[in-house]
């Protein structure tokens, strides 16, 4: 019995180790980025691991980035495009999900593969048409087309994920509901507080590809007023010569929302990923 504690001992620091090593390898091109932001242009190339000092530490990047960039109206932008989508996208697949779960009806499991492809198909391979699309609609430069855009391409995931965590609500509990005389919507409000912790890992995994593109908003909303973080930050890479105060600061400040959200949800989110995993 002794053995078994010691060894088990063993294995939980193993895991500890392992799981520290694997971390600080994840973090380590988030850490430098950092430091190099608060660092003038000679100590980036200089000494590109070392910590900010004295002599090193300058905000020349910060300063630029909001002096020569709307980057308040930037952050506006990007925020609402994913606020709205994420929102779209839990809403509407949580819908379709709790559809293809509870009913059955000749071509489901048909119509739950034709959803999935779009996990396996990537929405840039219609690039052209989505173009051709969005200025038929002229919606050209408005940030309608990239919720739009974003929302069609994140509906696969959240349709899948969800539909696999409602199939595993016991009947029974949705069948008693209904003899209580609840609608289908009181039902599906019902569900959807069980399967939370996979409502927060879709909306994590959907919400960095938003936030990160830089594809979509080149294309449909290259404008100055529709500018997204990402695409903001373009302005100070040059084909001969770059800011990389300006790059740096602006992608470190671009990096706060999505630490934010992951600290938010991430309880929900290791609770969505390994549910299932241990019985």
């Amino acid at each position: 019995m002794l053995t078994r504690t010691k060894q088990q001992l063993k294995d939980h620091w193993a895991a500890h180790i392992v799981l520290l090593v694997y971390g600080a390898i994840a973090l380590f091109p988030i850490i430098l980025v950092v430091l190099n932001s608060f660092k003038g242009r000679k100590a980036i190339f200089n000494s590109p691991l070392s910590i900010p000092n004295r002599e090193t530490f300058s905000l020349i990047g910060y300063t630029t980035v909001w002096e020569r960039a709307n980057f308040d109206l930037y952050f506006g932008n990007s925020l609402l495009i994913t606020i709205v989508s994420i929102a779209l996208i839990l809403l509407t697949g949580a819908m379709a999900a709790f559809a293809l779960s509870e009913y059955d009806f000749r071509g489901n499991t048909f119509l739950g593969l034709y959803m999935a492809l779009g996990i396996m198909i990537p929405i840039r391979l219609g690039t052209v048409g989505i173009l051709r699309l969005v200025v038929a609609l002229g919606l050209t430069n408005t940030l309608t087309a990239l919720i739009l855009v974003y929302t069609a391409q994140g509906l696969p995931l959240a349709i899948f994920v969800l539909q696999n965590f409602m199939s595993q609500i016991p009947r029974e509990l949705k069948e008693a509901a209904r003899v209580d005389g609840a609608s289908e919507y009181r039902i599906f409000a019902l569900i959807l507080p069980i399967v939370r912790p996979a409502v927060a890992t879709v909306a994590v995994f959907v919400m960095i590809p938003i936030w990160n593109d830089l594809w979509f908003p080149l294309i449909l909303a290259p404008g100055e007023q529709t500018k997204t973080v990402t695409l903001g930050a373009q302005q100070f890479l040059g084909q001969f010569v770059s800011d990389w105060n300006a790059v740096l600061s602006s992608l470190t400040l671009a990096m706060i929302p999505v630490l934010i959200l992951y600290l938010i949800f991430s309880r929900q989110l290791i609770r969505g990923i390994t549910a299932g995993a241990v019985k």
